[in-house]
């Protein structure tokens, strides 16, 4: 084919592409609901692969290679994901990355023949890949119904996901007390082998975890002290009954989602939680304290910055100066210029009330990150 050079060009510009892969994932998560509860890294990544990899096999049929494929189905099985969603995600991208490769081979020049003669190529590859990742899907399958592992984290899940109640002697073969409290648990780890790892360190605690909505999850029967693995994110519920835990999770996944790396307790998230559930309140409030602010001028920036560190270091100067590397009388006039500009006054002193200090923190916080 006296085009291949150019084809493997356009291709493997195609694959390289982070705005193709960007669509690509939407496109998987905008079709498939239970697809895009897992976390979009976890989307991402297997997106990334078999877009590679049905673009590599296009050009050069020797490298076609399905153990990634059998691992993503087997991965998806474990995660609870239903094989249905599991393919209308695969196909989603599919067709979106046929689409966006016949554009790109009609920019580049390419023949009629050429580019039909890729499409039906890339159509043979990626058909294999989606036979060989439901073989993958129904091999873990199989073996996950065979394991207590599996009753397990389906009891995990009906209890957390508001399914029918379980009996008492499902809890009890389960290792749970049906008048027990719980502390529930959620991650972001969605990778089961890291799972796994993960689970491991939570079981001296008791209680019974797995794979809910993607993310290793559980129920401690003793706080879990554990610090997961760096880049890793652990939330810890208080103990409630098992009435209560549906709600309880709701709110630990969502913490999780707004958490930075580690460990933390639910409770000492319940401000940051309670203001992202207002996005419309915080754009209100932003324009209403912050409007005269400019994002694009670095000296506003700088204001809106120093203020915030300052109410995040309890509202005294001199912790907030060495916390910023300033000198104290920096902060104090940095905080005097942005009262002269917004109504936000927070120069030491000022008299204001505690919900004053929420406010502005709110308003500083969601400005800068927009800003950003």
């Amino acid at each position: 084919m006296p085009a291949l050079p150019l084809l493997r060009q356009v291709l493997d510009a195609m694959a390289a592409d982070e705005t193709v892969l960007d669509e690509l994932v939407r496109a998987a998560r905008s079709q498939s609901p239970e697809v895009a509860r897992l976390p979009e890294a976890e989307n991402r990544r297997h997106v990334q692969f078999l877009l590679s990899a049905a673009l590599r096999a296009t050009t050069n049929p020797g490298t076609a290679d399905y153990t990634t494929a059998e691992k993503l189905g087997a991965d998806r099985a474990a995660q609870g994901v239903p094989l249905t969603d599991l393919l209308r995600g695969v196909q989603a991208g599919r067709t979106l990355a046929a689409r966006v490769a016949v554009e790109r081979c009609r920019a580049a020049g390419l023949p009629d023949d050429v580019i039909l003669e890729t499409v039906l190529d890339a159509e043979r590859y990626t058909g294999a890949l989606e036979r060989h990742i439901v073989k993958g899907y129904h091999a873990a399958e199989l073996q996950l119904s065979r394991t207590v592992r599996d009753a397990r984290t389906q009891l995990l899940r009906t209890l957390l996901l508001a399914g029918p109640p379980p009996t008492p002697e499902e809890l009890r073969q389960a290792g749970l007390r049906p008048d027990g409290r719980y502390h529930c648990v959620v991650s972001d780890v969605s990778d089961p082998a890291r799972a796994r790892t993960l689970e491991q360190a939570l079981l001296e605690f008791g209680g019974v975890y797995g794979l809910v909505e993607g993310r290793l999850t559980g129920l401690a029967a003793r706080a879990p002290s554990v610090e997961p693995a760096a880049g890793a994110v652990l939330v810890v519920a208080p103990a409630v009954p098992l009435p209560g835990l549906p709600e309880v999770h709701g709110l630990c996944t969502a913490a999780a989602r707004l958490a930075g790396p580690g460990r933390h307790d639910l409770t000492a998230l319940a401000g940051s939680l309670a203001l992202a559930a207002q996005p419309l309140l915080a754009d209100l409030l932003t324009t209403s304290s912050l409007g005269a602010l400019d994002p694009a001028n670095p000296f506003h920036r700088e204001l809106a910055a120093t203020a915030l560190a300052y109410l995040d270091h309890g509202q005294r100067l001199r912790t907030t100066a060495e916390a910023l590397h300033l000198h104290p009388n920096t902060v104090r006039y940095r905080l005097d210029r942005l009262a002269e500009l917004t109504p936000v006054a927070l120069a030491e002193n000022s008299g204001g009330r505690v919900l004053d200090a929420v406010r502005s923190w709110w308003a500083l916080h969601h400005w800068l990150g927009d800003a950003g």
